[in-house]
């Protein structure tokens, strides 16, 4: 288990991706999922507000958690500020969309409440007293931001501290082997520093690191022009290659030992992937398990450098 930032979150060292649920995954097969992360001892749920066509995924994790019977081993993190008819961080907008998402989550209260992109048209002072709101209300637990400068973090932390508000505790970025530059450098020193923690998504470059994306392959997905953008580039490529000889090593998947390596960067807790199907969902976990060398660690390191 791995703790989130300052906060009382303790959570599983992989994150199951909401973003499927509602739109390529049926609730039927949602349930399936869920079912089988939790089994295995996943307990940190992602999703947002903007997922499954506006509600949908949240919705399929309120019935799944109310199915199962219980939701206090579960943590469950949401986003607002992306919903078609909901969009940016105005104060009435955050306040509106964490009701909106209790509702459909059937829940009183929100473990981990993300924004999901920033709002250049709001001071950080009005998102931050809008969303401390919320957690002096009992509505949320603890608090992320995703998509988020370095400049806005900082400011937002400040304010926070210098307030006394709830301050962010983790933030989401885009983050992944072939997709480093986004989160490394002044975004990851500063949570660092203030003793924050990370979420990547895009854990798996939209499944290129999975593995089944190569030269020539033809795959059945909705995200497989995304993928194959990497196939252009002569440094995923070499990425891929030390992947597939680390996977060797280990006789494991290649999105095992990506997600192995993206648990060893600092500050990271939980990366974030998806299963559409329960199929998929093994070496998802097994990349929540698996120690690579510091020689491996390097070789993947230089090699999507």
């Amino acid at each position: 288990m791995a703790r989130i930032g300052r906060s009382e979150l303790d959570v599983f060292p992989l994150s199951l991706g909401g973003n499927v649920f509602g739109w390529t995954a049926d609730e039927e097969q949602s349930f399936a999922v869920l079912d089988a992360y939790a089994a295995a001892g996943g307990d940190f749920i992602d999703t947002a507000d903007s997922y499954g066509g506006g509600g949908g995924s949240e919705t399929i994790v309120g019935r799944w958690l109310k199915r199962r019977g219980r939701s206090d081993d579960i943590v469950v993190a949401t986003k607002v500020g992306a919903h078609p008819e909901l969009k940016g961080l105005a104060p009435a907008t955050i306040a509106r969309g964490a009701d909106d998402s209790l509702r459909r989550l059937d829940t009183d209260r929100i473990d981990l409440y993300y924004t999901h992109f920033d709002d250049l048209d709001q001071p950080v002072e009005e998102i931050v007293t809008a969303l401390d709101k919320l957690v002096t209300a009992g509505k949320v637990r603890t608090l992320g931001a995703s998509n988020i400068s370095p400049e806005r973090l900082a400011a937002s932390l400040d304010f926070a501290e210098r307030e006394g508000l709830a301050r962010y505790e983790i933030v989401q970025p885009h983050y992944n082997l072939v997709e480093r530059a986004t989160y490394e450098g002044a975004l990851a020193d500063l949570v660092a520093e203030r003793g924050l923690s990370a979420a990547p998504y895009f854990a798996l470059a939209a499944g290129f690191l999975t593995g089944k994306y190569r030269p020539g392959a033809a795959v059945d997905s909705v995200r497989a022009n995304r993928a194959a953008q990497y196939l252009e580039d002569g440094r995923a490529l070499r990425a891929l290659a030390v992947l597939d000889e680390v996977a060797a090593a280990h006789g494991a998947e290649p999105a095992s030992v990506a997600l192995a390596w993206l648990r060893s960067r600092p500050t990271v807790v939980a990366p974030i992937a998806s299963a559409r199907t329960t199929d998929q969902l093994p070496a998802l976990i097994a990349g929540a398990t698996l120690t690579l060398t510091g020689e491996e660690l390097d070789a993947l390191t230089a090699a999507s450098a």
